[in-house]
């Protein structure tokens, strides 16, 4: 069943820690979302291989923006 990573807010990638094809484990970080002058961690909602990653350094998202998506 495939799990949809989605952005908590509106802010600005900076860092991406996986590319597709990884294996994660649940709590793994994933990629860095700057907002508000704060790096905040995105972690790996479940344990699975990243199929997609829809975002790239520099990208602005949106609020529940699809980021990535584990399979």
């Amino acid at each position: 069943m495939a799990v949809n990573v989605t952005a908590p807010m509106s802010g600005k990638i900076t860092e991406i820690f996986c590319k597709v094809g990884d294996q994660v484990s649940l709590e793994d970080e994933l990629m860095i979302l700057e907002a508000l002058k704060m790096e905040n961690p995105i972690f790996a909602p479940a344990d699975g291989k990243v199929t997609a990653i829809k975002v790239e350094p520099g990208a602005m998202v949106e609020s529940n923006q699809l980021l990535l998506v584990i399979e």
